[in-house]
């Protein structure tokens, strides 16, 4: 029914009202087509595809994101959590004790995966449970094996995930989404 600014970010996101609202007032509306932007590969299809890889992991640390198309144009919709806060909003430091151990520790293997180096506290949310959520993935899924974060640790439960992981089933639940080049990216890094 509405759109309005969210005023941060720099691809510019809009937040999007529902009328009704049903299953939830609002999301965020990306429609950033996939393209080189100020020396960054960004699209609006990343966001799915963290979504639908999140999914695969069963991480259930990326908010549900799908393809719309909103006045004619494509663009991601991605479910708008309520009662969050961005470590930014919070200080800008990252949150420490022994409850956000390891959802750190998951957050740096699933941006060295995905090749995310974007990861800022404007982008790490954390809602009234503790729960760390995870957004703005416009610019993963690049190709290369560079990784964002030096490894220190990994969550041993999640590294027997990723070498599970093969082309074929990344093909299967990403190719719509990510290309050739991307998926090998992820299996290099």
């Amino acid at each position: 029914v509405r759109m309005e600014a969210i005023g941060t970010g720099v691809t510019k996101p809009q937040r999007a009202h529902l009328a009704p609202a049903t299953p939830f007032e609002s999301l965020v509306w990306k429609p950033l087509a996939p393209g080189m932007r100020g020396g960054y590969q960004e699209s609006y299809k990343s966001e799915i595809a963290a979504y639908e890889l999140d999914k695969l992991l069963a991480l259930n640390m990326v908010p549900p994101a799908v393809e719309r198309r909103i006045n004619g144009d494509a663009g991601a919709a991605i479910m708008w959590l309520e009662g969050t806060k961005s470590v930014k909003e919070t200080g800008g430091k990252v949150p420490t004790g022994p409850q956000f151990g390891r959802p750190l520790r998951v957050m740096q293997m699933f941006d060295n995966l995905i090749g995310n180096a974007d990861r800022n506290a404007g982008n790490i949310l954390i809602d009234g449970a503790n729960n760390v959520i995870l957004i703005d993935h416009s610019r993963a899924f690049i190709a290369g094996d560079r990784l964002p974060w030096k490894f220190e640790r990994v969550d041993g439960e999640l590294w027997a995930k990723f070498k599970a992981l093969t082309i074929q089933q990344l093909k299967t639940t990403l190719g719509q989404w990510i290309d050739d080049e991307a998926i090998r990216g992820m299996i290099d890094r």
